[in-house]
C-alpha cells in the first residue's frame, strides 16, 4: 500500500514539538519550501513585501510618538526665537526731591515727577547664539522622528515574519490533519478486517487529536501577533477583521547592496547616517555653541536709561523751573572671572568632550551589534545550505526506505512515525532558520538603513487641531 500521505500526517504531531521562541510554533510548507531560496520562491516573497510596506507606512502616519517629537521640535524652535529677543524695556515712574514738611510739588525747585525708560542689552552675540543652540537642539529632537520610524519598521517587520511563519505552519497542520484523518479511516477499515493492529489505529487517532491541539495553539499565536500589531495600526484595525497574508521571507535588495559595499568589521560610514548618531552630532554642536555663549560672558553688558523730570515749582528768579532730562549708560565690567566666567567656560568645554565621548560609545556599540548580526547572518546562511543540500535529502531518503520496509512488513509502524517525524522536524527547523535569518536582516536594516518606505511628515495644523479638540 502507498502510505506517503499518512507518513506526513503522522509525523506532524511529533515534529511540531520542536522548541521555538514566543512567536514560533509549528511550521511546514512541504518539499517546495525546502527550495525557498530558488527563483520561484524569490518572486513569491517579492510580491508579499508590498503589503508590509503599506502597513508600515500606515503605522507611521498614525504614530503618536512622531507627532510628539515634531511638536517638541517646534516648541524648541519657538523657544529659540523667544530667547534671542531683547528683554522688554522697563518703565520707571516716580518723583524726587519732595519736601517732607509740606509734601507739595510746587514748593521746591528740586521737586520733580520723573518718567523713565530702561533697556538692558545682552552680552556680545549671546542672543544669536542662544537661538542657534535652540535650533540645534530642535534638530536633534526632529531626528527622533526618523529613529522612531526605524523602530516601528523593524518591529512590524519582525511581527510580519513571525506571522508568516505561523501561517505556513497552519496550512501544513490543516493539510496533514486531513491526511491523518484519511489514514485513520484507512486503518479503521483494515482493523475491522484484521489487517492492522489496534495500536496503529489508536496511534492515528491520537495524532489527529494532537493536530487539533497544535492548530489551536497556532491560532492563539497568530491572534497574539495581530493584537501586538494593533499598537501601531489601532484597535479599530483588529475590529475590522482584516486578513493578513504574511510571509517569513522578504526582499532585502537595498540592505544587500549596502552590505556589499561595507567594510568587513568597520561600518562607521553607514552608521554615521543613522538618526541616533546624528542626534549625538546635534548634541555636540549644541555643546560647542554653549562654549561660545560662555565666552560671551567675558564681554561687558550694557544698559541704557532715559529719564524725563517734570517740575511745577519756580526757580530762584521766580520763573517756572525748566524740566529735566537725564540719560545713563550702565556697563558691568567682568574683572573677577575666576569663579564665574572661567568655571562656566570650562564646564561648557567638558560638556563638548562628554558629547563626543557619547557618540564614540554609541558608534562602538552599534558597530559591535552589526558585526554580531553579520556573524548570525553568515552562520544561518551556512546552516540553511546544509539543510537544503544535505540534511533534508538524507531525511527524505530515510523516510522512503522505512516506508518500503513497512510495506514489506520489515519495519514497524512506530519506525514509520519516527522517520517521517524527523523529516518534517528538519523541514520545520529549516523554515525557522529562514525566519530567523530574515529577522537578523531586519535588525541590520534598522542599523544600516535597509528599509524602503515613505512617510508623511507630521502636520503642525493637525497638532493644533488635536490640542483644541482635547481642550473642548
Amino acid at each position: 500500500m502507498n502510505i506517503k500521505p499518512g507518513l506526513l500526517a503522522l509525523a506532524v504531531s511529533a515534529s511540531t514539538m520542536v522548541a521555538t521562541p514566543l512567536f514560533a510554533a509549528s511550521h511546514l510548507e512541504g518539499n517546495k519550501v525546502g527550495q525557498s531560496l530558488n527563483v520561484a520562491a524569490t518572486s513569491e516573497f517579492l510580491t508579499r513585501t508590498a503589503p508590509l510596506t503599506r502597513l508600515i507606512e500606515q503605522a507611521l502616519n498614525n504614530d503618536a510618538s512622531r507627532r510628539q517629537f515634531f511638536a517638541q521640535s517646534q516648541a524648541m524652535r519657538e523657544t529659540g526665537i523667544a530667547s534671542s529677543t531683547l528683554m522688554d524695556p522697563k518703565l520707571k515712574v516716580g518723583f524726587g526731591g519732595l519736601p517732607v514738611d509740606s509734601l507739595r510739588f510746587d514748593e521746591d525747585p528740586m521737586t520733580n515727577i520723573s518718567v523713565g525708560l530702561m533697556q538692558q542689552f545682552e552680552r556680545g552675540d549671546t542672543l544669536n547664539l542662544q537661538k542657534k543652540k535652540a535650533n540645534q537642539q530642535a534638530d536633534g529632537i526632529a531626528l527622533r522622528i526618523a529613529a522612531r520610524e526605524l523602530e516601528i519598521a523593524n518591529s512590524m517587520t519582525q511581527f510580519w515574519l513571525e506571522l508568516g511563519y505561523q501561517q505556513k505552519a497552519e496550512q501544513v497542520l490543516r493539510e496533514n490533519r486531513r491526511l491523518m484523518k484519511e489514514m485513520e479511516n484507512f486503518l479503521q477499515t483494515n482493523y475491522s478486517i484484521g489487517k492492522n493492529e489496534a495500536q496503529d489505529l489508536l496511534n492515528a487517532q491520537l495524532q489527529v487529536s494532537k493536530l487539533d491541539e497544535k492548530l489551536q495553539a497556532n491560532a492563539q499565536v497568530q491572534r497574539r501577533i495581530i493584537s501586538q500589531l494593533s499598537e501601531w495600526l489601532g484597535a479599530d484595525w483588529i475590529a475590522s477583521g482584516q486578513h493578513i497574508q504574511a510571509s517569513n521571507q522578504l526582499n532585502w535588495t537595498l540592505l544587500d547592496s549596502k552590505l556589499q559595499n561595507a567594510s568587513s568589521t568597520q561600518h562607521y560610514s553607514l552608521l554615521n547616517l543613522h538618526p541616533m548618531v546624528k542626534i549625538t552630532d546635534t548634541a555636540i554642536s549644541a555643546s560647542q555653541t554653549q562654549v561660545e555663549i560662555a565666552e560671551q560672558a567675558y564681554t561687558p553688558q550694557f544698559g541704557v536709561e532715559v529719564m524725563y523730570g517734570y517740575r511745577q515749582a519756580n526757580n530762584m528768579k521766580g520763573e517756572p523751573a525748566s524740566d529735566l532730562v537725564s540719560a545713563f549708560v550702565t556697563m558691568d565690567i567682568p574683572l573677577f572671572t575666576g569663579n564665574r566666567q572661567d568655571r562656566n567656560h570650562a564646564a561648557a568645554q567638558y560638556q563638548v568632550g562628554a558629547a563626543k565621548s557619547q557618540k564614540d560609545v554609541l558608534l562602538a556599540q552599534m558597530n559591535a551589534k552589526v558585526n554580531a548580526l553579520l556573524v548570525d547572518k553568515s552562520n544561518l546562511e551556512q546552516r540553511l545550505q546544509r539543510y537544503q543540500n544535505t540534511l533534508l535529502e538524507q531525511s527524505r531518503a530515510r523516510t522512503k526506505a522505512v516506508e518500503r520496509g513497512y510495506q514489506n512488513n520489515t519495519a514497524q509502524f512506530n519506525d514509520v512515525i519516527n522517520a517521517a517525524s524527523d523529516e518534517l522536524s528538519l523541514e520545520l527547523e529549516q523554515q525557522r532558520l529562514i525566519t530567523d535569518l530574515n529577522i537578523v536582516k531586519s535588525n541590520l536594516a534598522a542599523l544600516l538603513g535597509g528599509f524602503e518606505y515613505s512617510a508623511v511628515s507630521p502636520d503642525a495644523s493637525t497638532l493644533t487641531n488635536n490640542q483644541y479638540s482635547s481642550a473642548r
